[in-house]
């Protein structure tokens, strides 16, 4: 899934302040260092997810006949290889 930086900036805000409004928890840092760690590592796990995409509709792409985007068949497989590579890169 592609977000924009905006989005991106959006959630972090989010994700800092829903953690700072949880009561146990407690900042050492200030919360921008956190939120920037938030933008960090949502920028780095998309990176992955695409990745991820493009290895499975590579496999896709290079079956012996052509399998049409949308169809059934090619959903089912864009999951199973989808599922195989993030399998691969979480081991």
């Amino acid at each position: 899934m592609r977000l924009s930086r905006e989005k991106v900036n959006l959630l972090s805000h989010q994700v800092a302040e829903k953690l700072a409004s949880i009561e146990p928890v407690e900042f050492i840092e200030d919360r921008n260092t956190i939120r920037l760690a938030v933008v960090d590592i949502l920028t780095k796990w998309l990176k992955k997810e695409e990745t991820i995409d493009q290895a499975a509709r590579h496999k896709i792409e290079s079956q012996k006949r052509g399998i049409p985007e949308g169809s059934a068949e090619w959903e089912i497989l864009y999951r199973k290889y989808y599922e195989e590579e993030m399998r691969n890169i979480l081991e």
